[in-house]
């Protein structure tokens, strides 16, 4: 039998006696991805993981699917339950951890229960940030739902169920998906935006306008340089409309509140731990306040950055399995570069780097394409022959070009508009698996290269599938799907061929 059924007591209450060893508290992407690494790497080492969800932990990324009805919530599991006993973790699901013995180094659980550690993972995530709109003052009402878990994707479509208008608070990017899944659904959507353009972190003002134009073809408006003033209700408390601070007023059945996220730090700050915006810690995820303490993920802060994407999440999960299993005692984190994807239907964008220049900048080229009746916007920014930002909205066939060249700080082919148009001047994409390296990065949220699928292809995976359970290839925002299927499908031709 499994730990977690014939020891969990004893753990429970850390008598003398008890295994102490790595504690994991926090169960979504980044908290299962490192449970899952420190597995593969060492089997005996007792693991413990807190989930503050009751279910196994499950692709964040992939919940606009769910709510587009594209894709069912079991289908976008990262851990089979069953996983936990075959590995010995012992896995409490819907515990929380509510407070932090640092001195007698035991945490102690929603449950009652004591369960003591020689390490701490701090892997608590994000929490939603609602404003204070009037109509809040005494909880959502019924209807409105701040986007986040897989539990809010179910409330969301529950509230969906035989409504006609939705509006969403907030046109960042998890206010874009949430947006087109409930478009999906048939609603007639409307995205209010503080700022001047959608997604203005990542994308500049030409780009959030063709983006615009493209939702407004699926079916959702957008409205943008106003916030939400109140939520309106009728007698059972349950919202019948937005009141924006422009004046107009939005009718709607559901609204969903994407205005942001906040790395969730309360546990980390009432043990004493130094948190600025995330839990600060150095190259080896250790904290800044105690040896036995290390973060992962959102809610965790190295330099000045707090990382909001999947890849740059599991990058660390790997480097910390290596140094508290003795993997690699040299494994370090020394930051990552955020990519931002979004595929839905007919919204298709990669953005990288550093993407808001213009042309008054004499150190930087600045090169743009643009076409907002097809719904395509490119851009690149090059500074010493070098890709320090891009944008590919709508048309993203030269996306693993400008991704390997901006990973690597490789210098840039002669011919620019190669990195628009794949195939001009001799150069072709470096996505197609005839030129592409097999040392080239394919999917990025978990580093996988074309030599790894090909070599997988070889050891007798021969769908993308098979390849995609064997490697972890595309099972993070799903934005290589296509590349991982083309090379698939060109290593089957390749097979074909007869010799001579």
């Amino acid at each position: 039998m499994s730990r977690s059924s014939t020891d969990s007591g004893a753990r429970a209450t850390g008598r003398r006696g008890t295994p102490a060893g790595i504690v994991v508290v926090g169960n979504g992407m980044a908290g299962s991805r490192l449970v899952s690494e420190i597995r593969a790497r060492d089997r005996r080492v007792a693991l413990t993981v807190f989930g503050a969800e009751p279910q196994q932990p499950y692709n964040r990324v992939l919940l606009s699917n769910v709510l587009a009805g594209v894709t069912g919530p079991e289908q976008i599991g990262l851990v089979d339950p069953a996983w936990y006993d075959a590995n010995d973790v012992d896995a409490r699901l819907g515990v929380e951890v509510v407070r932090v013995d640092r001195d007698a180094r035991r945490v102690h659980a929603s449950d009652g229960s004591v369960t003591p550690y020689d390490t701490l993972v701090i892997a608590t995530g994000s929490t939603s940030f609602v404003p204070p709109i009037p109509g809040t003052e005494d909880g959502l009402p019924g209807g409105v739902v701040a986007f986040r878990t897989l539990a809010d994707c179910r409330r969301i479509l529950d509230a969906a169920d035989g409504a006609r208008h939705a509006v969403v608070v907030g046109g960042g990017l998890l206010g874009i998906e949430a947006a087109r899944g409930l478009a999906g659904r048939g609603l007639a959507v409307t995205v209010v935006h503080l700022a001047g353009h959608l997604m203005e972190r990542q994308l500049d003002q030409g780009a959030g306008s063709v983006l615009a134009r493209t939702l407004g073809r699926l079916g959702i408006r957008t409205v943008l340089g106003t916030s939400a003033g109140a939520l309106a209700t009728d007698g059972d408390r349950r919202v019948n409309a937005v009141e924006l601070e422009s004046g107009e007023r939005l009718p709607a059945d559901v609204v969903v509140m994407a205005c942001g996220v906040r790395p969730e730090v309360g546990l980390a700050r009432e043990a004493g731990l130094k948190v600025d915006r995330g839990i600060l810690v150095d190259e080896t995820l250790r904290s800044l306040s105690d040896p036995h303490v290390r973060a992962i993920g959102e809610c965790s802060q190295y330099g000045d950055t707090v990382y909001g994407l999947v890849a740059p999440a599991w990058e660390q999960a790997t480097v910390l399995a290596d140094l508290l299993t003795g993997a690699d005692a040299g494994a370090r984190f020394t930051g990552a570069r955020q990519i931002t994807r979004l595929k839905a239907a007919s919204v298709d964008l990669v953005a990288m780097g550093e993407t808001h220049f213009g042309d008054d900048d004499p150190e930087v080229e600045v090169m743009r394409f643009a076409d907002a009746s097809r719904g395509t916007y490119k851009k690149v920014a090059i500074r010493r022959d070098r890709l320090v930002g891009a944008i590919l909205l709508g048309e993203t066939s030269t996306a693993g070009t400008l991704t390997q060249l901006y990973d690597r700080s490789a210098p840039l082919p002669s011919d620019r508009l190669s990195l628009f148009f794949p195939g001009m001047g001799g150069v072709q994409a470096a996505d197609s698996p005839v030129r592409m390296p097999d040392a080239a990065t394919v999917c990025h949220c978990n580093n996988v290269s074309k030599g790894q699928i090909r070599a997988c292809w070889e050891k007798g995976a021969r769908t993308a599938d098979e390849v995609a359970r064997e490697t972890r290839a595309s099972t993070g925002c799903g934005g290589c799907r296509d590349a991982l299927e083309g090379i698939v499908a060109w290593l089957d031709e390749q097979d074909s061929v007869p010799v001579g």
